[in-house]
This record gives structure tokens, sequence and C-alpha cells, in this order.
């Protein structure tokens, strides 16, 4: 098959229309399929995501049969989970509703997809809709038919239902309850039900049980916790987007390996902090999409309903690709009339960034006083960068205690449009003293420390008592330096930290060095200026998470002089953006005349001897101190 990578150009109905996907749409005729043309053929109004879904999806279907690729698409295992949704319930109405295309579409992907042993394709699963869109009908459908259809023959499996707390878990659950007692008062499942040991007693207020198989629907909440010695068939986590750690999410993933048809679905609109693990499992999932022609992420599934712009929240025509419920006709004009209200009162209240994140479905940092703006943060972004021999700003923020310790590099540069950028990287040396141990570290932190070392984006420190290694430091800094051929034009500092350390490097290394105060007056500027530079993107950076999550931790603090960056509680991490602004406080002026960089002679005081003698007496000298107009000869010189 060709090889097709959207990461740059997004392009997905044009690479959706240089295919012949004809066989595919005689052959496949069931709803999901169908679902999945209808909206790259534009016939639906839907995101970019949807769309990568829809394409993979297609794809996949002519993939069947590949040596690499040993999944297939059962047709019959989407009728039968489709049946079965025609059955069931709406609680509210005490009558089945009929799915809407895009709800068949799920259903479809779940179950349709099949492994080489017949087990589900997709052991995990997002779904994420704007507020509001049912999702709770469809979530419910799930459980009751895996529960109920999938266990036939089976005995002492686990299911779990499980969201942020004992009220929202109970919420979903108390509807699988509700659900559950009127689907077995029809035939066939009446009849199903007596053989298993299911009925109304047995569907309890504490779980749901099969008497006579002990197959078990447990709800239980993240608070709790208690994930621990289960093996979980199908696991639904509800709002998982609020959740900050993956620890016990850990629990629930660790105890499905053994299980043959397992299935772990989160399900979640968007939240206000961008740096929880649902949304970078969502940008995972988007670039596995993108990369058609790889394969690793084969068993992960994920469709997100959500607009592709803040701008659209003045386009309402566009609100569908968030809020697909606007196609139902008996819903479109309540539900337009509920969004357009939403969206207005949150305007006048200054609080649009709520209607954006729940309504439209968009990840955002929503406080007023957020320093960055998500999507700037993520344009940002570049796949590589050669620093070997340029020149660098180091900006360095010392850690007292738990903080991290942080070194960041800017490169001025010139782009190939001949834009002046400036590309940002950086260190960190990872205390654990005060936190215990790396692993409660991690957890405080909300960073994978240990994973993110190996890939060169930190250091655990080696002290053994877990408290910075200053030699270690050192030593890391001046290899990088050396071993990169860097040509260090300021290494700026905070004034009152690291006095000893920034001594040590003086002596042994002949940078210039800038100790910085700071305070408003002093750190405004670069502050200020960084700020603009991602907004006009001028800031190029790698996709590292501890710079990013800085970045989107850092706030705005004001005071009569002017700006400077905060953290609103301490286990926020601000060291590295504190360390670039460091940096940036001579850093953004490269490019300016009036820069002390660019003066003659502080590019002398720069060089070692070596390279101030290579430059007075070498063979391409270009000092001008040999020139015959500075000395005035006589025949008394020779």
């Amino acid at each position: 098959m060709d090889k097709i990578d959207l990461t740059v150009s997004h392009d997905v109905l044009g690479e959706y229309h240089k295919l012949d996907f004809s066989d595919i749409r005689r052959k496949y005729r069931d709803p999901g399929t169908q679902y999945a043309f209808e909206v790259l053929d534009e016939k639906v109004v839907a995101g970019y995501l949807i769309k990568l879904a829809a394409f993979r999806h297609l794809r996949d279907l002519q993939r069947q049969g590949a040596a690499d690729f040993p999944y297939m698409y059962s047709l019959k295992e989407v009728k039968n989970i489709l049946k079965f949704a025609s059955f069931a319930p709406n609680v509210d109405t005490g009558e089945p509703s009929r799915l809407m295309p895009w709800q068949k579409f799920i259903l479809s992907q779940l179950m349709g997809w099949r492994n080489a042993e017949g087990g589900k394709r997709y052991s995990r699963a997002i779904i994420s809709v704007g507020r509001g869109q049912g999702k709770t009908y469809i979530l419910a459908i799930l459980m009751c038919y895996t529960f109920m259809m999938e266990s036939l023959g089976l005995s002492n499996q686990d299911y779990l239902v499980s969201s942020i707390n004992y009220k929202q878990t109970n919420k979903l659950f108390g509807y699988i309850k509700s659900m559950l007692k009127k689907i077995i008062t029809i035939e066939p499942f009446m009849s199903l039900a007596n053989e298993v040991g299911l009925d109304s007693r047995s569907i309890q207020s504490e779980q749901i049980i099969m008497r006579n198989q002990n197959n078990v629907i447990r709800p239980i909440s993240h608070e709790a916790g208690q994930y621990d010695s289960f093996h979980f068939t199908t696991a639904i986590f509800d709002e998982i987007g609020e959740v900050k750690s993956r620890e016990k999410i850990q629990k629930i993933i660790s105890g499905q390996v053994k299980v043959p048809n397992r299935q772990f679905i989160q399900i979640s609109t968007s939240y206000p902090d961008p740096t929880v693990p649902f949304h970078e499992d969502q940008k995972m999932i988007q670039q596995a999409m993108e990369q058609d022609y790889l394969r690793d992420a084969d068993s992960y599934l994920g469709l997100i309903w959500a607009q592709d712009s803040l701008d659209e929240v003045f386009d309402q025509d566009s609100w569908v690709k968030s809020n697909p419920l606007l196609d139902l006709p008996s819903e479109a004009r309540v539900l337009m009339q509920g969004l357009k209200d939403k969206r207005d009162s949150d305007m006048l209240s200054g609080s649009i960034g709520d209607f954006q994140n729940k309504n439209m479905n968009l990840w955002l940092q929503q406080s007023a006083d957020s320093y960055l703006n998500l999507d700037d943060v993520n344009r940002a972004i570049i796949p590589k960068f050669n620093i070997e021999g340029r020149q660098v700003y180091i900006g360095f923020d010392y850690s007292m205690m738990s903080d991290n310790t942080a070194l960041v590099f800017v490169y001025p540069y010139i782009d190939e449009g001949g834009k002046q950028k400036w590309h940002i990287e950086q260190h960190s040396f990872i205390p654990w003293n005060k936190a215990g141990s790396i692993e409660a570290k991690e957890k405080q932190d909300g960073l994978a420390y240990q994973e993110l070392a190996k890939q060169g984006l930190c250091t655990i420190t080696s002290h053994p008592e877990g408290l910075i290694n200053e030699d270690q430091v050192f030593e890391w800094m001046v290899n990088y330096v050396e071993e990169n051929n860097l040509e260090v034009m300021l290494f700026t500092y905070d004034y009152y930290g690291a006095t000893r350390f920034t001594q040590r490097l003086e002596i042994n290394t002949g940078w210039e060095f800038l100790p910085l105060k700071q305070v408003t007056s002093f750190v405004m500027n670069p502050t200020k200026f960084l700020q603009t530079a991602f907004v006009e993107g001028s800031i190029t950076r790698l996709d590292d998470k501890v710079l990013e999550k800085a970045l989107l931790n850092a706030v705005i603090k004001e005071d009569k002089v002017g700006i400077q960056v905060d953290k609103n509680k301490a286990t926020l991490k601000i060291d590295v953006v504190d360390a670039l602004i460091d940096a940036l406080y001579q850093g953004m002026y490269h490019f300016e005349e009036f820069s002390e960089i660019n003066n003659p002679e502080k590019a002398v005081e720069r060089m070692t001897p070596q390279e101030r003698y290579d430059w007075l007496f070498g063979e391409n000298s270009d000092s001008g101190v040999m020139d015959a107009d500075l000395y005035d000869w006589s025949d008394d010189d020779f």
C-alpha cells in the first residue's frame, strides 16, 4: 500500500480522493463504514480527528489479509451489537432510541474489528465528544452487551464501571442497572437472564451479579482506586480527562494483560488542564492515525468529535463537529439555542474558555492569567534541529529543595524564509529527596522522569540522598557544550542562587556570565518577549514533555512595574520557564545592532586564548591589526 504521512500536510481529504475505495464501498454497506464514507465525502460535517478515524477505518479495510495486519472487520459482530442496541431502552423514555450514524460508528469500531484469535482488536479506546451528547446511553449499551452476550459460556468475569468520584461513577452505573432491568424483561434476554441467574434482585445497589456464573459488574471510583487483583474483561472509565496521574489507571491496564477479549474504554470531554494523560493519549493516537503507514497503535482506537479551531466559537454552523446531536432534527433546535445561550453568557462573564473547552471539546489553558496558549505551544514543535557549532544563550535555574534544576539553551537562527527565530531546548536535573523517591516525585509532578531520562530530556540526580549533585550538573553542561562545539554567548542565572556553582564555572570555562535579579523590573521584558514570540511563531522547540508542562504550568503575575511568570501551586514545575526567561534577557536582542553581543570588543572577550591567537596571527586573520595604515613604518623597523 502507498505510504501516507499526514503529520505535516493534515490533508486527509486530499489523500482520500487520490485513492480508489470503490471495492470497499461495494463490499461494506454496514452503518459504520457508510458513516466513514459520508464523513470523507463531506456529506457529514466533521472535524479533522473524525476524518482521520474514518480514513483509518477505510484504509484498514483495504489492509485486511496483509501479512503485517492480523485484523479483520466482522460484519457479523457489527450486526450483533447494533441489533442488541435496537432493543436497549433509553431509561428516560423506557423505549429504545434509534441510534444516529455517529453512534453506530462508535459501536461498530469497538466491536466490529477483531484480532486473529477472534477477540476485540481495540484493547484500548478513547472516545471524546462535547458535553451533553448522550454518551452515557452508548456506554450503557456497550456494557450491557458485553456483560450479557460476550460472557456466554464464561464465568468469574469482572467488568468495571469507573469515574473520577463516587457520585460520577454511580451516575453511569445507575444508568446501566436501569437498562439491564428493562432488557431482562424482553425475550430472548429474559430466558438468558433466568439461565445465568440475573434478575432484579441480583442487580444490587453495590454491584450487578450473574449468580450462576459469578460474572460481576463492579463500580469502583478513581477516588477509591481499588482496582488491584481484578482482571476486567471490559472496563469503562467516564470523565477520565480530569485524572492527572496514570498511577491508578495502570492498575486497570496491567490487570487486563492476560484477558483475551479485553477492552479499556476511556470517555471524556476536554478539560482545562491539557497536561493530563488523557490529552497526551489523544495526541499519541492522532499521530498514529496520521502516520498511516506505521503499525505502532493498531490496538488503540481514537474517536474524537471536536472543533478544529477556537475561532469556530463564532461559527455556529460548524458546532456539529463537537456536538453531533445537532444532526438529529428532534434535538437540533433546542440544542443549538442552548449552545448559543451558553456561548453568549460565557462571553459576557469573561469565561468563554469554558464553552470552548466543554462544548467545543477543545483543550486549552482556561485560566485568564495563563502565560501561554496550548495551540501556540504545540505549533512551535519541529521534528529536529541541528545545534552543532551554533551560538547559544544559556539560562540556569538552580534547585533549592524539591524544585528541579533547569538548563535552557536558546539558539538564535534565520529560517529558510529569512525570518529571525529562536530555538529552545532544555535539560533538567531531578531531585527526589523531599518526595521520598523518584517514583513519588513522578507522581507528584505528573511526569515520567525515568522514561524521559532515557530520551535524554532530563537526568535523575545521582546523589544518594536524592539532592542535586553539583558535580553531575557541571560535568553534563561542560560536556554538552564541548561535544556540540557550541559558542556560549552568555550564561545567565538567578542572582540569588548557585553562587558557588557559577564561580566554579567562571574559573573553568571562560564564558561570559550575568547574574540576574528575579524581580519584575529585570525579567518583564524577556517575559513579554517570550510570550509574543510564541504567538508570532518565532519560537521553535522539540516535542519535550518537561518543557511543555513547564510552559503550560506558568501563569502571569502582575504588579505595578510589569509582569513575570509564577505558578499556582508548589508541585507545578516552571523551573524551565524561569531559566528560559534568564537566557532571553540578552538572547532576545541577538539580532539587534545595539546588542552587546554584536560589539566587536565583546566578541574578542568571548574568545579562548587560542581563538584570540588565531584571530590575531592566523593565515585567515581579518582582525586588521596588521593593516599598514595603523602603523608608521620606517626603515628602523627592519
